[in-house]
């Protein structure tokens, strides 16, 4: 189900009805504009058993959910949140709803996935992640805008592992997330004209990258490279990826109510004004 945003969302499936009154054989609920109930409620439905539980919201509204969604995480109840609408370029509707501080408040709960999937695949595999989960919850951080598609899809293997080498470089490591994915691949490839060899890393699942072998996430990161990450959100937390010393491009303000594209240019987050930074930083 969905907290009063189906459409926005995109949850519904359509042939499965939704559930009421007059059809308990209806699949799908319509909880409202209800962000904590519903969290509670799908916690309550995946403990029963028999059955899995998703609910969608914006990301923004996911403070709502907090306390039902940190419980879920403490009782290891393997319910589904679908986060959508996850950055400032959500655009129009403005610093209310477009969310800084989230992710890195909801990497802080432990035993909740958050998964951030930056291309079809990815969110392929996320879904997969999250229904073949069994010891907690999942959190799938979406998108509203289109993000390019890549013409070879990533290894499928190497995307559940959390993290993995998008584009090859022994210079610098780049480190991204979802829709700022396609952003760090073009900015590698502009600097990669000037002679930069600039490796790209998808990071879809911190806590799942975590859990892989030590020789795995250095083989990754790189042994001893210069680490930058490009985020559209709270650059708190980075820190453990990039080192102290490592490049964090990301928003810690507020957002700003205007057209995705304009909100971009602003903020910094087109490749060229990555590719700018990264090379400033190099240059130090």
């Amino acid at each position: 189900g969905s907290a009063d945003l189906t459409p926005s969302n995109n949850t519904i499936i359509a042939e499965w009805g939704d559930f009421s009154a007059t059809n308990r054989g209806g699949r799908y609920l319509r909880y409202g504009n209800r962000e904590h109930a519903m969290a509670a409620a799908i916690k309550g439905i995946t403990l029963h058993g028999g059955l899995r539980a998703y609910g969608g919201t914006f990301l923004q509204f996911s403070d709502y959910m907090r306390p039902a969604v940190r419980l879920g995480a403490l009782m290891d109840a393997p319910g589904i949140w679908v986060w959508t609408h996850d950055s400032i370029f959500l655009g129009e509707d403005g610093p209310t709803h477009q969310p800084i501080e989230h992710l890195p408040a909801l990497r802080a709960i432990p035993n909740l996935w958050v998964i951030r999937p930056g291309d079809p695949t990815e969110l392929t595999v996320a879904w997969e992640m999250a229904i073949n989960r069994t010891d907690g919850p999942t959190a799938l951080i979406l998108t509203r805008q289109g993000v390019p598609v890549p013409e070879v899809a990533p290894d499928r293997a190497l995307v559940a592992r959390g993290g993995y080498i998008r584009r090859a470089g022994d210079e610098a490591v780049l480190v991204a997330t979802g829709s700022e994915l396609g952003i760090a691949e073009a900015a590698a490839a502009a600097l990669g004209e000037n002679g930069r060899s600039i490796r790209v890393v998808s990071l879809p699942c911190w806590e799942v990258f975590a859990e892989q072998s030590v020789d795995y996430q250095r083989l990754v990161l790189g042994e001893g490279l210069p680490i930058a990450s490009v985020e559209a959100g709270a650059t708190f937390g980075w820190e453990a990826i990039t080192g102290r010393d490592g490049l964090r491009i990301g928003i810690d303000r507020y957002g700003a109510s205007a057209p995705a594209g304009v909100l971009a240019e602003q903020f910094g987050l087109t490749p060229d004004a990555v590719a700018g930074r990264v090379e400033q930083w190099l240059q130090r």
